[in-house]
């Protein structure tokens, strides 16, 4: 493999921090301008790393094929899902989620938003994949508006001076351009009162689950594209007829075009009137879903079991299951009858709740304390239907957190931490990284994560 030099470079950038005695000054500052944006957390700045990602030009585009490949092959899975019951049946769905799925949408990009999260290796540029998500995929206001705060220190202008040829991504734009794209693909876009350059737009999920300061940045983004959006609690949607028409609606007006963050799994768990109205409205064509039903099989957890069966043997291609059995871990569906016994050796595994998101509910044998509390956390996750999976080594790396630094610690002791890499792919192309780091084995929200800005040096 031609060497990869990304990893010297971050050794470069932090050597850099380290002359300037940490940079403490930008670490605050950088604090002041997150808080003048939507990278939010609980209304203050999110945790954040002053030292970002950076990859070179081979770097990026082992990350581009990585999740340009895995998105030809969950467009493969879910168009089989679509039409094979047998295939269908293997995702054990309840009837209700089933049902959902195979809603119509009306355009033919299968997935049209998704990140596919993984763990790279800076050095040899191996990776393993994580977890494939659809509904609500995240991260991408925190990601743009972190790199725009290390971008704004002294650390990085000192960085860039040695390094002219720096990009970015603006991951918020991206998405906006895939939303308006697909809904300008779908088949009722220029008929009745419906607008094919200007739909009346609305960003939908649960208020409580909602990433709300992501939703206003992606409005303000729509809005500088002549898009009219606005956030809906899927619970105040309905489908009112006037005459002869039918329309999707909340209490400010018709709706042409969904953005549908409100996860897949959570609308079956809180069943209310708006979620019946949303999927009446795409079953009948009445709004156009972005994300629509069928995304949610290669968003479950399940779906890295099927991916490493026979079941796709006749789905894919052999370099695609070649591909798979390299970079997907090994992975087990589970259930009251399994017998457990190969998974004792806690420190190879971690169990993950099928419908899971945000990391909730996923435990690494690693961060069991005895084997005891392992095997208490496998059959609980048996019991209620989850996988085991074989646990994926984390690539570490020095971070220098952001923010103010704690009284009498040195601020130039950078702790080694976990870092993943989330690909975006939005229309099937890949359109940025989510880079974010911890210090425990499950990297997610309610794990003290740190994100991290992304840098692309050519």
């Amino acid at each position: 493999m031609t060497s990869l030099h990304g990893r010297d470079l971050e050794n470069e950038f932090l050597s850099i921090a380290s002359e300037l005695g940490g940079d403490v000054e930008s670490r605050e500052q950088g604090d002041a301008y997150l808080a003048g944006t939507h990278a939010l957390y609980h209304g203050g700045p999110c945790s954040w790393a002053l030292s970002p990602k950076i990859f070179d030009s081979k770097q990026i585009e082992i990350l581009r094929d990585a999740a340009e490949t895995m998105g030809r092959i969950m467009d493969k899975v879910t168009d089989r899902y679509l039409h094979d019951s047998e295939f269908r049946a293997l995702f054990r769905l309840s009837d209700d989620l089933e049902r959902m799925t195979l809603v119509p949408t009306g355009y033919t990009q299968l997935i049209p938003v998704a990140r596919v999260d993984v763990f790279f290796d800076e050095e040899t540029g191996d990776y393993q994949f994580c977890e494939l998500n659809t509904d609500g995929s995240a991260g991408m206001t925190t990601t743009v508006e972190v790199t725009r705060a290390v971008q704004a220190s002294k650390t990085y202008h000192r960085f860039a001076e040695r390094h002219p040829g720096i990009e970015t991504y603006d991951v918020v734009d991206s998405v906006v351009s895939a939303v308006v794209e697909t809904y300008r693909s779908w088949a009722n876009a220029d008929s009745g009162a419906h607008h094919p350059e200007h739909p009346a737009c609305a960003i939908v999920d649960y208020t409580e689950s909602a990433s709300t300061d992501e939703v206003a940045d992606i409005i303000e983004h729509m809005a500088e594209k002549g898009v009219y959006a606005r956030f809906a609690d899927i619970r105040d949607l309905r489908v009112e007829r006037h005459g002869d028409t039918s329309s999707l609606v909340d209490d400010e007006g018709p709706i042409d075009c969904v953005y549908r963050r409100a996860v897949t799994s959570e609308i079956a768990e809180k069943p209310c009137p708006g979620a019946a109205a949303l999927e009446e409205a795409a079953r009948r064509g009445l709004a156009c879903l972005v994300g629509g039903y069928r995304t949610w099989p290669c968003a479950t957890k399940t779906v890295f079991a099927i991916l490493r069966s026979d079941a796709v043997r006749d789905v894919l291609d052999p370099s695609e299951v070649s591909f798979v059995e390299k970079h997907v871990p090994a992975t087990f569906l589970l259930d009251a009858e399994s017998d457990l016994a190969p998974y004792a050796q806690k420190d190879r595994w971690i169990v993950k709740p099928a419908g899971s998101y945000n990391s909730v509910g996923v435990k690494a044998g690693l961060d069991c304390a005895t084997d005891d509390e392992w095997q208490e956390a496998l059959a609980s996750c048996a019991k209620s239907g989850g996988i085991v999976q074989e646990y994926a080594r984390q690539y570490a790396t020095p971070v220098i957190e952001g923010g103010a630094v704690p009284e009498g610690a040195d601020p130039v002791d950078f702790r080694m931490a976990h870092n993943m890499e989330g690909l975006y792919l939005f229309r099937g192309a890949f359109a940025g990284v989510f880079t974010r780091c911890g210090y425990q084995n499950v990297i997610g929200e309610w794990t003290h994560r740190i994100n991290m800005g992304c840098l692309v040096v050519r």
